[in-house]
């Protein structure tokens, strides 16, 4: 009898908004490795950086696995909005998809359609690692119904004018904002500065919990003072982040 597919990041859907903010790392270092060393710190998940990083084909299946060694559901930030490529993750094993630069309610509903099966969605079902080769493919689909985790990225002026057709799009779980490149978005539009981008957070936090969607965000390091009470999860840092960090920490200053 087939096994049922692997169970590690089966709660993290669930988990969203249930208590304090859910944290964990991006990861750009392309190797298993990385991950089995992230995974030793207890983070609440990972997110496999696709957008920014060459994470793909069997080298993300690899990641993928040793996520689930390690007890930590994996996310996927995928490149591009594309049906294929969060079929990609999805089938590799993820448990669930974040989609970068998201800026209009039809590129939201692509993403749904892409991410869930029917009748939410058009995904298709396919003899991947996480159906256990096709073997488990009845239990998986009925699985992946309940656990996707669908999210969607928030990061320019534009997608800001559109959050209200964005926020009424079914089916999805999670908006994450990405303050970099959302600063530079507002800078381009005459309104640079912390405190544009502090207003402009605020602003998309404040109508997505009130459109009754969970919300996300990028931090380099440990929010301070305290994490916002208003948010689900936080991806706090990178492994390369890290690894910088710990060799200037090392090596500098030079004595």
């Amino acid at each position: 009898m087939a096994q049922q597919p692997t169970s590690a990041p089966a709660a993290l859907r669930a988990r969203l908004g249930t208590g304090p903010a859910l944290r964990g790392p991006f990861v750009s270092i392309p190797s298993p490795v990385s991950v089995e060393i992230l995974c030793t710190a207890g983070p609440d998940f990972l997110c496999l950086e696709g957008e920014h990083a060459a994470l793909r084909g069997p080298l993300l299946a690899d990641m993928l696995r040793a996520a689930d060694l390690g007890g930590v559901p994996a996310l996927v930030r995928v490149p591009e909005a594309m049906p294929w490529l969060i079929a990609e993750a999805l089938d590799a094993g993820a448990c669930g998809i974040l989609a970068p630069r998201i800026a209009s309610a039809d590129q939201a509903r692509a993403v749904v359609r892409a991410a869930r099966f029917p009748p939410e969605g058009q995904r298709g079902a396919g003899p991947g690692r996480a159906t256990r080769y096709g073997y488990a493919a009845a239990r998986y689909v009925e699985r992946a119904r309940r656990e996707t985790l669908v999210s969607i990225q928030i990061e320019t002026v534009e997608a800001i004018a559109e959050l209200d057709a964005i926020l009424a799009v079914p089916g999805m779980d999670l908006i994450f904002i990405g303050p970099g490149d959302l600063g530079i978005s507002l800078a381009a539009a005459g309104r640079p500065g912390p405190e544009a981008l502090a207003a402009a957070i605020d602003e998309i936090v404040v109508r997505t919990r009130a459109a009754g969607i969970q919300v996300g965000l990028f931090t380099a390091t440990a929010p301070r003072p305290a994490p916002d009470p208003r948010l689900a999860l936080y991806i706090q840092g990178g492994d390369a982040m890290f690894l910088q960090a710990a060799a200037q920490a090392a090596f500098q200053p030079k004595q």
